[in-house]
């Protein structure tokens, strides 16, 4: 694929669309950027974060030590805090 871009007065270059999507880039993403002779090669990082994991794979990192609760009780904990955002947004 080949595309134009340019690079702005604050030296910002903006990737096409085309680009981006072939390769998976979204706003944060970082690229190596590296100079070959007369050639500016532009590498995606990929990062570990992008991957997507099952709870079985993070049920670990979420570490509880107090006594067993309820799904009735996480239920009515879910509720409380929604009404207490709602409420406070209303104000």
């Amino acid at each position: 694929m080949n595309v134009r871009a340019k690079i702005s007065s604050k030296g910002q270059l903006v990737l096409p669309k085309a680009v981006r999507d072939a390769h998976g880039l979204v706003p944060g993403s970082e690229v190596e950027v590296e100079s070959v002779g007369d050639t500016i090669v532009l590498t995606p990082r990929t990062r570990a974060a992008r991957k997507k994991y099952t709870l079985d794979e993070v049920a670990g990192f979420l570490k509880y030590d107090g006594p067993p609760v309820t799904i009735e009780d996480m239920k009515r904990g879910i509720e409380e805090e929604a009404r207490r955002v709602w409420n406070a947004q209303r104000r």
